[in-house]
């Protein structure tokens, strides 16, 4: 228990502080380099994700999940993250300029040329990021990640005040990228010592080709708007849609991110002993939904004045896309722990059959929502997620005692008191600064500071055990 709380404190203290910090600095740069920049880097994403989902092919979650790993696992991982990082980036060097075309946006050909060189210099550190979660060392992944985010954010505000434009979060982007991976072959110093072994490769590809090929899906599904939005509408309605969609996302997948990579080794190492795994799994989504259902519904009452204050008037019309996402994002941490439940059960087919039944969902919706325009659009992917819980539970069920129904009873308390406190305060703080014609600065200050204190009473009075569970990791005292 002490080591995961060890590793939970340093797993949030890195993506947490790393997000925080990426976050206002993108913020910043989004000020000075409006919509369009933002859209033009946008409408590349897909194309980097999809490289980098290829070069990993699974191996990190296969190579986590093996408990009798050799030498030859981790240098097989290598050798293949190498071999096909390079043949990724030579596919985009070469369809660069059609997808510049597809988009009619020229600059787009020299952009993913460069962009795409972050592909090959994420594959040197694969193995290193597999050999820190193995052993929940997230203390040194925290140094990297910070460093790297620190140094890269000068770089991009540098590049910006000079006036290179879209080219700022491109040099932002790459140099991060190069530091966070120096940093971590000299923390955790690594070389293969054998050979490519097929013995092995049988094994991780075996494993790995579904989540593959389900990771391709997934990716391909969360950068499909920016593509679609960029071909049917401007770069600054991508522009507009990529703030809003990362500013709803960072906290979810934030979070998300710090209970996975926790609880994934350590509910592999307890996934025999019944009882204890589904009562884990069990407070672990309520964990998640008591940290996040807040967060992402508290942003989204605070989207306009937030939006205002922070970015400009420029950036207005990504307020109402803000709101509507965050509701399409509040079930994302429970999505992520459902479909891990299925990796650990070693499930890998399932969960690439649920993401193909999923994404078949989010092109008819998409089919039916373009038409209708951008907002419509992140309608549909709010109906897409809550469709998404019911499949995914369905089947968690299927292999655990854990049915749709009992997640319903954990998570629904949590739910309604969220929207309890997210109500009141924003009527409240809607009221106050009407009446008065304050600023957005004081509607922004009464929504931080309103609806934290009514959560915390009703979380004290309705969820005491988990109040209990938080306040022990906080100030390290034992649960009573």
């Amino acid at each position: 228990m002490k080591s995961t709380t060890s590793a939970l404190k340093w797993s949030a203290i890195e993506r947490l502080a790393t997000q925080f910090i990426q976050l206002i600095i993108m913020l910043f740069l989004a000020r000075l380099l409006g919509p369009n920049a933002f859209g033009l880097v946008g409408m590349l994403a897909v194309f980097i994700a999809i490289a980098q989902a290829f070069v990993d092919s699974g191996f990190s979650s296969a190579l986590i999940r093996h408990t009798e790993r050799t030498e030859a696992d981790f240098s097989t991982t290598f050798y293949f993250n190498i071999i096909v990082s390079l043949c990724c980036y030579f596919i985009l060097f070469i369809s660069a300029p059609f997808i510049a075309d597809f988009f009619e946006q020229p600059i787009l050909s020299e952009l993913l040329r460069v962009l795409g060189v972050v592909v090959i210099i994420n594959s040197f550190a694969i193995v290193q990021r597999a050999k820190l979660i193995i052993t929940m060392n997230f203390k040194t992944q925290a140094k990297a990640s910070l460093i790297g985010v620190v140094l890269s954010c000068g770089v991009g505000i540098t590049l910006a005040k000079l006036g290179f434009g879209v080219w700022a979060l491109v040099g932002q982007t790459l140099s991060q990228t190069v530091i966070n991976v120096l940093l971590l072959n000299i923390f955790l110093p690594w070389w293969p010592k054998t050979g490519f072994s097929k013995k092995s490769f049988d094994y991780l590809f075996g494993f790995g080709s579904k989540l593959l090929v389900a990771g391709l899906l997934d990716t391909i599904y969360k950068n499909i708007y920016q593509v679609v939005i960029g071909k049917q509408f401007s770069a600054s309605q991508v522009g507009f849609f990529t703030q809003a969609n990362q500013l709803a996302s960072v906290p979810a997948m934030t979070l998300t991110t710090v209970i996975q990579r926790v609880t994934y080794p350590m509910l592999s190492n307890i996934q025999n002993d019944v009882n204890k795994f589904e009562n884990t799994y069990v407070l672990t989504l309520r964990m998640a939904a008591l940290i996040v259902f807040p967060l992402i519904i508290g942003l989204a009452i605070s989207a306009e004045p937030f939006i205002d204050i922070v970015l400009g008037e420029q950036w207005l019309p990504a307020a109402e896309l803000l709101v509507i996402l965050c509701f399409s994002f509040m079930l994302y941490p429970i999505h992520a722990i459902n479909l891990n439940l299925l990796n650990v059960k070693g499930r890998s087919d399932i969960f690439l059959k649920l993401e193909i039944v999923k994404k078949s969902l989010i092109t008819l919706m998409l089919f039916i929502t373009v038409p209708m325009g951008v907002k419509a659009m992140c309608i549909g992917m709010v109906i897409n997620s809550y469709i998404a819980f019911f499949i995914n539970s369905y089947y968690t069920g299927q292999f655990s005692r854990l049915k749709t129904g009992q997640q319903l009873a954990a998570l629904m308390p949590i739910y309604i008191s969220v929207m309890v406190c997210a109500s009141t305060t924003y009527l409240a703080a809607n009221y106050i600064t009407t009446k008065f014609t304050l600023s957005a600065y004081i509607h922004l200050l009464i929504n931080l500071a309103m609806m934290p204190i009514l959560y915390i009473i009703i979380v004290r009075s309705t969820q005491r055990d988990l109040y209990s569970q938080i306040m022990a990791i906080i100030f390290k005292r034992k649960v009573s």
